[in-house]
């Protein structure tokens, strides 16, 4: 019973410690335009991205498939197919899905389909953290991203800066083993925060 008790008290610590770390902020502009807005535009950016330890994404992929191949042959190509596939198959649409579940409620749709939007928000991810799990050990996804607003018409007009840092990605009771899944409910936690601080913040 004692380390049931301890076990429950680690998990709730290693809980408390994601809230605390992620932070959410506006870095630049302000978000005054976005009022009486019906719709704007989804986009995503990974130009600047680190992976865990390494500063380049491509850098880290390469690592992969190298390890991944050796232990079977093509096994690492697959691998890489995967890891650029989760992003239009799995991050994008928990992102929005989530977004929109708070905009909706003020009858505002953020998605990739809305062309003719005035405005456009990209969001830029600088880092990610795969995290693990291992049954026996296991360290949470996270991500890093810049929510900026732009014209559609004219992506050099930056009119407002969102960072969020140490956004967390697990799965619950910890089962979640596949890295793409981790990720991918970090992308969820991101849009879920994304939307409430819209709603606060934007269009009040």
């Amino acid at each position: 019973m004692k380390q049931l008790k301890l076990l429950v008290a680690a998990f709730l610590v290693l809980g408390a410690t994601n809230i605390q770390a992620q932070k959410i902020k506006i870095t630049e502009g302000d978000l005054s335009f976005l009022k009486g807005q019906t719709e704007v535009l989804v986009e995503y950016d990974y130009s600047q991205l680190a992976v865990g330890k390494f500063d380049k994404e491509a850098d880290y992929v390469a690592k992969k498939v190298e390890e991944y191949n050796k232990k079977e042959a093509g096994k690492g190509d697959t691998w890489a197919q995967s890891w650029e596939a989760d992003r239009e198959g799995r991050y994008h649409p928990k992102y929005e899905e989530l977004l929109n579940s708070y905009t909706s409620k003020i009858n505002c749709s953020f998605n990739q389909t809305n062309a003719n939007a005035q405005y456009t928000l990209i969001l830029k991810t600088t880092f990610i953290e795969p995290g693990w799990n291992i049954g026996i050990s296991r360290m949470d996804a996270s991500i890093n991203v810049e929510i900026i607003f732009v014209e559609t018409v004219n992506h050099d007009n930056k009119l407002a800066v969102i960072t969020m840092t140490a956004v967390p990605g697990r799965g619950a009771m910890g089962n979640d083993y596949d890295t793409g899944f981790r990720i991918q409910e970090a992308y969820a936690k991101c849009g879920k925060e994304t939307g409430a601080f819209l709603v606060k913040k934007a269009f009040k």
